[in-house]
C-alpha cells in the first residue's frame, strides 16, 4: 500500500488507509493547523531526526480510560507520603526538554519541541510536573482537544515519578469531563496502569464523541 505524501494543503488520507504498522502519510509540516487536525482525526507525528515527517495512525490504539486507571499499592503508598509536588503547566519546556534527553533514540527534534511549545502557547498542549524538593524529577505532556487528550511523553528520574504525574493527569482530566486519554502505541508499562488495547474504528468513534463542534467539522480526511 502506497505511504501518501502530503502537500501544502490542510489534508489527510483516511486513517483506514495506513499501513499495517500504522504509517499514513508523509511530509506536511508541523504548523499548529495541521498538528490539531491531525489529533482530530486520530492521527500523531513520530518520526526521528533521520526522516522527513511520519503521520502514524495504528491499529489497534492503545487508550486509558480515566475509570480504568489502575493504581497498585506501592504506588497509592508514595501517593499518600505526598513524596511529590505536582503541578500542572507549571514548566511545560522544561518537561518536554527533560522528555527528549531521557530516550536513547528521541523522536523529539528540535522542531518538534518548537511545534508543541506554540501549542502550548494556543491553550492545546498541556504538562504535569512532579518536584522533590524543589527539582523537576518527573513529568508528561500531551495535546487537549475537546473531552480528549493525546499524551505524547513522560520522564521520571526518580522512582513513581511520572506515575504520579499521571496519576494527577487522569485525576484532573475526569474532574472535567475528559473522556479518554490516546497513548498512541502499546506499551507495558502503561498496559499495567490500566490502558488497554481497541481497534482503530472503535477509537475514532470514541474520538469524535469526544470532540467538540469545531472539531468534529474539521475532519477534512481524503478518502
Amino acid at each position: 500500500m502506497p505511504v501518501y505524501r502530503l502537500s501544502d494543503e490542510l489534508v489527510f488520507p483516511h486513517p483506514s488507509l495506513a499501513d499495517p504498522e500504522g504509517l499514513l502519510a508523509v511530509g506536511g509540516d508541523l504548523s499548529p493547523e495541521r498538528l490539531l487536525l491531525a489529533y482530530a482525526n486520530g492521527i500523531f507525528p513520530w518520526y526521528s531526526d533521520s526522516d522527513p515527517i511520519l503521520w502514524w495512525s495504528p491499529d489497534p490504539r492503545l487508550v486509558l480510560f480515566p475509570a480504568e486507571l489502575k493504581i497498585s499499592r506501592s504506588l497509592m503508598r508514595t501517593i499518600k507520603k505526598q513524596v511529590f509536588k505536582v503541578t500542572v503547566d507549571g514548566a511545560f519546556g522544561k518537561v518536554i526538554r527533560a522528555c527528549a534527553r531521557t530516550r536513547e533514540e528521541t523522536w523529539l527534534t528540535a522542531e518538534m519541541i518548537e511545534a508543541y511549545e506554540t501549542l502550548h502557547e494556543l491553550g492545546f498542549a498541556h504538562s504535569v510536573e512532579t518536584f522533590c524538593e524543589d527539582r523537576l524529577v518527573g513529568g508528561l505532556y500531551g495535546v487537549a482537544l475537546g473531552r480528549a487528550f493525546f499524551g505524547e511523553s513522560m520522564f521520571s528520574v526518580m522512582s513513581d515519578a511520572s506515575k504520579v504525574a499521571l496519576v494527577c493527569l487522569v485525576q484532573h482530566l475526569s474532574e472535567r469531563g475528559f473522556e479518554l486519554i490516546d497513548c498512541q502505541m502499546p506499551t507495558e508499562h502503561l498496559k499495567r496502569l490500566g490502558a488497554r488495547e481497541i481497534p482503530r474504528k472503535e477509537f475514532l468513534a470514541l474520538l469524535r464523541a469526544a470532540l467538540d463542534d469545531k472539531w468534529k467539522n474539521s475532519n477534512r480526511c481524503a478518502n
